[in-house]
């Protein structure tokens, strides 16, 4: 099985090898990433492991500054993609923690009853009291997280899903891919979430704002959960914070940013 990995970076050279080798272990079979802006040398690391088959690495093609949503339409003319029978869309501070079988990606979608696509629900992890950056696994560094099925209060969680080959796409978005919405009801796809429950019916035709890229995560991990290292070291994150976002230009990662994801109620060491 060909399953393609497609992602945005910048300045996040410390942390790419982790990802790859993880991703790989759950199996990934290709990966490509786009490079904006960087100034750490992540786009040399690519370049250099690119050289050795290993990834794919572009530059990004954005023009009017929307990261992540230009480089996901470039990336529908490249075979790396095209000739793919996944694709999974993420981050590198994501990490996909499935809990069945021998806990690859083939496992959760047989799991799941191969669908046409799978939306996987965040679990974020706090920050922990790690202050300064180690040269050491995310995954073995971060172990808490909020209560797994409530977030800020709010029971309805982000998103992140694998895509079929044969999903009837418009376009990827950073969380979900969108359909036509002429598209007849009987040709609209199989959609699970991580326990292989259809995913519900405002999600699915993202029917409003709220749920174009969340829904409630109350029993959606039976099969995977997605951890969301989105603060790491307090070093780390200043880092972020200077970096700005990889995705989008203008957004500040102030500390409402920090303290809605620095939630430590819940230790889980599943991964």
């Amino acid at each position: 099985m060909r399953i393609t990995a497609v992602t945005c970076v910048k300045n996040e050279g410390p942390f790419l090898l982790e990802w790859i080798a993880y991703n790989r272990l759950i199996g990934v079979s290709d990966f490509l990433f786009y490079s904006n802006d960087c100034s750490d040398g992540t786009d040399r690391l690519l370049d250099a492991l690119a050289a050795r088959g290993i990834v794919h690495h572009l530059p990004n093609p954005a023009e009017g500054r929307n990261y992540q949503m230009e480089a996901l339409k470039d990336s529908r003319r490249h075979d790396v993609v095209t000739k793919a029978d996944w694709v999974w869309v993420a981050d590198v501070d994501e990490f996909l923690n499935i809990h069945v079988g021998d806990h690859t990606i083939p496992a959760l979608i047989d799991a799941c009853g191969d669908p046409q696509a799978i939306s996987v629900s965040f679990q974020f992890f706090a920050n922990g009291g790690v202050e300064a950056y180690q040269d050491k696994p995310v995954i073995s560094q971060f172990t808490r997280s909020h209560t797994p099925d409530i977030c800020c209060a709010d029971p309805a969680i982000e998103v992140k899903t694998l895509v079929r080959q044969d999903f009837p796409l418009q376009y990827y978005g950073a969380h979900r891919p969108f359909f036509r919405k002429s598209l007849g009801k009987d040709q609209r796809p199989a959609w699970t979430d991580g326990a292989g429950r259809q995913v519900p019916f405002k999600y699915l035709v993202a029917a409003t704002r709220d749920r174009i890229r969340k829904f409630p995560a109350k029993g959606a991990r039976l099969h995977a959960t997605l951890n969301h290292y989105a603060l790491r070291s307090l070093d780390s994150y200043l880092v972020k914070n200077d970096r700005g976002d990889v995705n989008r230009e203008n957004r500040a990662f102030d500390d409402t940013y920090w303290r809605e994801r620095n939630d430590a109620a819940f230790e889980d060491l599943s991964i």
